[in-house]
């Protein structure tokens, strides 16, 4: 069953049938560069995928399959997930997908279903994302979806800029960008 649908992609929760595919993005180093955990080998990426179902089943979120419509070929991942981040639980957009995919919109496009449907449908407050500030990819997407300022803080060891995007900020975003 798919949970969000876009113009050119399909979200839905991981499975396990997601594990090849899923491994081979997640093993590759220039998908994983900016990633606190590092590169994945499959019993990193079975652990994720664990932590994904039960993300699931106890926040009713998590990071979902990211699917091509046109090829129906798994692209990565896009999705919410909880996260402490200096003591305090979050909301938090991440997102990885294979290098074939990478600047053509995809990140963006799929952030922005995420987003919609945790604002519209979820009643989740404030979502955040956590950048290395070197990832200037990231950053434009981040920017580009509707985060704006950001905050200096240390994650898992690494400096990183944390962006925050609350309800009132993506109903004025979505108003403005319907209008003009």
């Amino acid at each position: 069953m798919y949970l969000i649908e876009t113009d050119r992609l399909l979200l839905r929760e991981l499975s396990l049938d997601d594990m090849v595919p899923l491994t081979d993005i997640l093993r590759d180093p220039a998908v994983m560069r900016y990633s606190v955990g590092g590169v994945y080998n499959e019993e990193k990426t079975r652990a994720f995928l664990e932590w994904c179902f039960e993300c699931y089943k106890l926040h009713g979120i998590g990071p979902l399959a990211l699917i091509e419509k046109s090829s129906s070929q798994l692209m990565g991942f896009c999705g919410l997930s909880p996260e402490k981040v200096e003591e305090k639980e979050e909301v938090n957009l991440g997102y990885r997908l294979a290098k074939e995919y990478w600047g053509k919109g995809f990140a963006t496009e799929s952030s922005i279903g995420t987003l919609n449907d945790a604002f519209r449908n979820k009643n989740i407050e404030s979502v955040i994302v956590i950048i290395n500030p070197e990832h200037v990819a990231s950053l434009k997407v981040a920017k580009k979806v509707g985060f704006k300022d950001f905050d200096s803080c240390i994650f898992h060891e690494q400096k990183v800029h944390l962006y925050r995007l609350n309800h009132s900020q993506w109903s004025q975003r979505i108003t403005s960008s319907s209008t003009g």
